[in-house]
């Protein structure tokens, strides 16, 4: 029988924010890097290594067991690919879309999630989760703009220029979903910094295959790329650590939604680094995901 979810304590809650400002952030400096020279795969791969040194060293300093059970090692593996299918998909949608709007199609993770984990364990969602989260999509859908009201482009002018970054931003949710659910119940007790490592580790192997496959790594051409790519390391190493190590605390299925804040935050950086206008309807779209998420968060159960 799967427990209910645990109410949400203030720093709970708090630090889910936290991974949303600086997963949006991660993004917008994703886009500088990718604006200047640098590849999909250059920047998992640089990114995702980065953090496996950090993390492995941590482990070191602070003598973590590093013991697996049979279990966590079939699934570790598997986690990390589907990180890696997840970061690289990411990405490819952040470098073809507004920072934003890929971050709209990647943030249904939490319905994508919801589904796993009722087909994989039986796990029925909160019915809290079903009223928000469609109030939650509408609110980002207005704040992003995809009717193309906004841009005057038309739903179907919109789509024909945002159809391709939509697919792998959609690919992008689906594979972290998985990957959540089976980080909760198939490598829940194992110690988050163990398990980012390991994950990390994959990915940047991964990663840089593929690099190597369709020629080479691509790095900055101006300053700003090597700006871009040092951010997008440093924030996604902090953001990601946090999240394996927070989130199957929490209740991955019960919680997730309340990053969906996070393209409101790359809205907002966007706008600020990258110069993108926010027009009124979008300001409201923000406000109404911005009022449903702390509803969600602050809920009594």
């Amino acid at each position: 029988m799967t427990q209910p979810a645990r109410a949400l304590s203030g720093a709970a809650f708090a630090t889910l924010l936290l991974i949303a400002l600086l997963m949006g952030s991660n993004h917008v400096a994703a886009r500088m890097a990718f604006n200047h020279g640098v590849s999909v795969p250059t920047a998992v791969t640089v990114r995702s290594a980065v953090t496996a040194l950090v993390v492995g060293a941590l482990l070191l300093a602070q003598h973590v067991p590093l013991a697996l059970t049979p279990r966590q090692r079939k699934v570790l593996p598997a986690i990390g690919v589907l990180i890696a299918v997840q970061s690289l998909c990411l990405y490819s949608a952040v470098a073809r879309l507004p920072v934003a709007l890929a971050l709209l199609v990647f943030n249904s993770f939490p319905l994508t999630t919801a589904l796993w984990a009722r087909v994989l364990y039986q796990h029925r969602p909160e019915r809290a989760l079903l009223v928000a989260m469609p109030v939650i999509l509408f609110g980002l859908a207005l704040a992003l703009d995809v009717l193309g009201a906004a841009s005057g482009l038309g739903a179907a002018g919109q789509w024909q220029k945002i159809g391709v970054g939509v697919a792998f931003a959609l690919g992008a949710s689906i594979t972290f979903g998985l990957a959540l659910v089976l980080t909760q119940h198939e490598a829940g007790g194992l110690d988050g910094r163990l398990r980012t490592f390991g994950t990390m580790a994959m990915v940047a192997l991964l990663a840089a295959s593929g690099a190597l496959a369709t020629g080479g790594f691509a790095w900055p051409d101006a300053p700003v790329g090597w700006w871009g790519l040092a951010l997008l390391t440093l924030l996604y190493g902090t953001g990601i650590t946090i999240l394996f190590t927070v989130l199957p605390r929490l209740g991955v299925v019960g919680n997730s939604a309340i990053m969906n804040v996070e393209p409101v935050f790359a809205l907002i950086l966007a706008w600020l680094v990258l110069g993108q206008a926010i027009a009124p309807v979008q300001v409201v779209g923000a406000l109404l995901v911005v009022s449903a998420v702390v509803g969600l968060g602050l809920r009594k159960r």
